[in-house]
């Protein structure tokens, strides 16, 4: 049975506490699901019909939906909702995109948690495109929460819980200028899209620009930027801006969009990389091109996890700002459990007031004055805080 769920309200009774099943749920042509067996509840023999017993408390059921379920960024954050899950008595729902741009498949999940009637979303949202399916998901009483990429605008959902994707991008690009020191920046660009705008990619991106200290004409739109001019952080000096090349965020797209990129401009010296498969398809391609990547080009990137931070120590990354997906994942199972059970919802702790601030850290062998925008530690602080 199951019953529609109202925000901030117990719900009627549908399972036993502790039970958990964990459906793993791929968005393909069809959706496939495995489900964990919950261990057997204990008996006791019945007790006299002189009282009524007291009706068992509900199963909280709550989804995840990532952009895909390869990325280790996502699978790092399935694992951390899952283990909250466990110790929380949460049913959680596992499901993904079959990859980067797929809004039918996150459309699809959405659509399976209304149905289920279940408490809540938590969801790293794939574009605009979806914002009508949670709005639906609101609208019949989930709580919807956004991990790691905020929705256009913030308010269709409840709350994001997510790392200042902007601030991110900015450590690095500080990094850049000190690193710089006032030599002439010949700039890669490679994001996840050049057919939409995401908040990851333009934040990120753009965050990269502003602490290089080039002008940013509109910060939700990328390549709009003057593609020469002056870069004001630390010694500041010229720029050019190469290329603007989409990847879809994964290794492959990064090596054939670095390619690209070389062929326009052999004297890159500067790449900014979307996530750190992205920058390890870079690094292969700048390699096969007779570059030495942190000599004759620096390589940086956004996500922190544990193969990205060991390509720091190693030298083919030189700099990449840290994210905490397991946090997010875990608090916010945390969050719709509290909720359900009749708790606050979470507020907002970021600088501008509009998600919960999950952290950041710099991660570089090679600490500059410049970065003023998250602390900076070394590749083995990292790697002991590191995801996957």
């Amino acid at each position: 049975m199951t019953n529609r769920i109202t925000r901030g309200r117990t719900f009627a009774a549908i399972a036993a506490v502790g039970t958990l099943s964990v459906i793993l749920a791929a968005c393909s042509s069809g959706t496939t699901a495995t489900t964990e067996p919950a261990a057997p509840a204990a008996t006791e023999a019945a007790a006299p019909a002189a009282t009524e017993a007291a009706a068992p408390a509900a199963t909280v059921a709550v989804s995840l939906i990532t952009k895909d379920s390869t990325n280790p960024f996502f699978v790092a954050m399935q694992e951390g909702a899952k283990t909250a899950a466990a110790a929380s008595g949460v049913d959680l729902t596992v499901g993904s995109g079959k990859e980067e741009g797929d809004d039918a498949g996150q459309i699809a999940l959405i659509e399976n948690a209304i149905a289920q009637g279940q408490a809540g979303i938590l969801i790293t949202p794939m574009s605009v495109n979806v914002n009508e399916a949670i709005k639906k998901a609101r609208d019949a009483g989930l709580y919807v929460i956004a991990l790691d990429t905020p929705t256009d605008p913030p308010d269709v959902v409840d709350i994001t819980f997510a790392t200042d994707n902007c601030l991110a991008g900015e450590a690095i690009g500080q990094w850049t200028a000190g690193k710089l020191n006032g030599a002439k920046a010949i700039i890669a660009r490679l994001v996840i899209f050049n057919d939409r705008m995401v908040s990851v990619d333009y934040c990120r991106d753009n965050g990269f620009l502003k602490g290089l200290g080039v002008d940013i004409v509109d910060p939700t739109i990328m390549g709009d930027e003057p593609t020469s001019g002056k870069y004001t952080t630390g010694a500041g000096g010229d720029y050019e801006i190469v290329c603007l090349e989409a990847t879809g965020a994964n290794e492959e797209g990064g090596r054939k969009g670095m390619e690209t990129c070389l062929s326009k401009n052999p004297d890159i010296n500067v790449v900014y990389t979307i996530n750190e498969p992205t920058a390890f398809g870079a690094d292969a391609a700048l390699k096969a091109a007779g570059k030495t990547v942190g000599k004759d080009v620096f390589v940086v990137s956004v996500d922190g996890g544990l193969a990205g931070v060991e390509a720091v120590k190693a030298g083919s990354i030189q700099a990449t700002s840290q994210q905490y997906p397991l946090r997010m994942a875990s608090l916010g199972v945390e969050a719709i459990k509290a909720i359900a059970d009749g708790g606050a919802p979470p507020a907002n702790t970021s600088a501008n007031g509009e998600f919960f601030d999950t952290g950041v850290t710099l991660c570089t062998e090679d600490p500059q004055d410049t970065v003023t925008a998250a602390p900076q530690e070394n590749a083995q602080y990292c790697i002991d805080n590191a995801w996957g």
